[in-house]
């Protein structure tokens, strides 16, 4: 079968692989035991912090390692605004988040604090305007993705920055789909926190990272915790980290951009736009060409993902954290798309083992089920 669906997950890295299973079978212990080999793994883990610091140029104390993207939304944006609650309880985001980050918002809403809910323009960028008219005194928190994990668009995270910058406004930036792919010097000097996974990157599953800056105050979501300083609970996942780390390495090594805008041209160019919608943002600099948000004009996306399985190619449609809900993609509510339209949505997402001979293949069968779509519609 032929992966096109490398936003939801990757295919884990040779090398990151063998660094996991030595560190499993030679660093066992516990980073948070006394003894000799509780502290051998330890020293491992403040080595990988190290590492991954560097690689963001930020200090080792503002990286904490957690279990994967969603825990690192959920802790970062809960513990900020509880920890910032006495300036105020109003918070901003955008409709078009990851569910964890939705899914953190209700928690917050639940204990008091009031979500404003940002709309996207029609070429799937965050409304600069609203965002702006949605400001307040009581405003503590800003919570945007990077790169919107359905279409792909990139966020203007500097024009944010400059927009709140000397008001008392955290600003957190969800990275999972960006980090390893675009430069994250293009993010870090504007926001006070970050969140990344692992296995976006061809890392271990189960591993994730947290920036904070150390300036801000963060209070744990739950007390009485001791590994990350307290930030969360439960055994350290040494192996994964190590894995993740080595992954990292590799991927900010080989990544290159200019291959996957290559590959999206040769796509767009293939497919057949008459009975093909697509949603991406209208200028270059502002998309991620890994990411292609489309739909075949009056087939349900679930049909043409299933076509594509059957005829040898992975899909997918839409954020694999949302899919089996039966519900609007979170993206396409935030571009004001009807329902019945949204339902066609379809997600395409490349990697490392993508050619040009996979695109022209998945390019021919989408035009296929179109037009026999259009066959038996007429």
């Amino acid at each position: 079968m032929i992966y096109f669906d490398y936003s939801a997950t990757t295919p884990i890295d040779e090398e990151a692989l063998e660094v996991y299973q030595q560190i499993s079978s030679h660093v066992f212990g516990n980073t948070s035991s006394l003894h000799d080999i509780g502290s051998e793994a330890d020293h491992i883990l403040q080595v990988c912090r190290k590492e991954l610091a560097d690689i963001l140029d930020v200090s080792a104390e503002s990286i904490y390692f957690t279990s994967g993207g969603t825990e690192s939304n959920l802790l970062s944006i809960i513990s900020l605004a509880k920890s910032h609650s006495h300036l105020g309880k109003h918070i901003i985001t955008s409709i078009a988040e990851h569910p964890s980050v939705h899914s953190a918002m209700t928690f917050l809403e639940e204990i008091g604090f009031e979500i404003s809910k940002i709309p996207f323009t029609a070429d799937g960028m965050i409304d600069l305007f609203t965002l702006q008219e949605n400001i307040r005194e009581d405003t503590i928190l800003i919570s945007l993705q990077h790169v919107n994990s359905e279409i792909g668009t990139i966020q203007p995270i500097k024009e944010v920055f400059h927009m709140i910058q000397g008001q008392k406004i955290i600003f957190h930036c969800d990275c999972v789909q960006s980090f390893g792919k675009l430069d994250m010097k293009e993010v870090l000097p504007y926001v006070d926190c970050l969140t990344i996974s692992s296995h976006k990157i061809y890392g271990p599953k189960g591993v994730g990272a947290i920036y904070i800056n150390p300036s801000n105050h963060v209070k744990p979501v739950f007390s009485g915790f001791h590994h990350e300083n307290g930030f969360r609970g439960g055994t350290v996942n040494l192996p994964g980290i190590a894995g993740f780390v080595a992954s990292t390495k590799k991927a900010l090594k080989q990544e290159k951009i200019k291959k996957y805008q290559s590959l999206r041209l040769l796509f767009l160019e293939l497919i057949n736009n008459d009975h093909i919608t697509l949603y991406q943002s209208t200028a270059i600099e502002c998309q991620l060409p890994h990411i292609i948000g489309l739909g075949i004009n009056g087939i349900e996306g679930q049909y043409v993902m299933l076509e594509c399985n059957r005829n040898g190619f992975a899909i997918s449609t839409g954020n694999a954290c949302h899919v089996g809900q039966q519900e609007q993609s979170n993206t396409m509510k935030a571009m004001g798309i009807q329902p019945s339209k949204s339902q066609e949505f379809v997600r395409i997402s490349m990697g490392n083992k993508t050619d040009e001979c996979n695109v022209k293949a998945l390019a021919d069968l989408l035009n296929k089920i179109a037009e026999e779509n259009l066959a038996y519609t007429n």
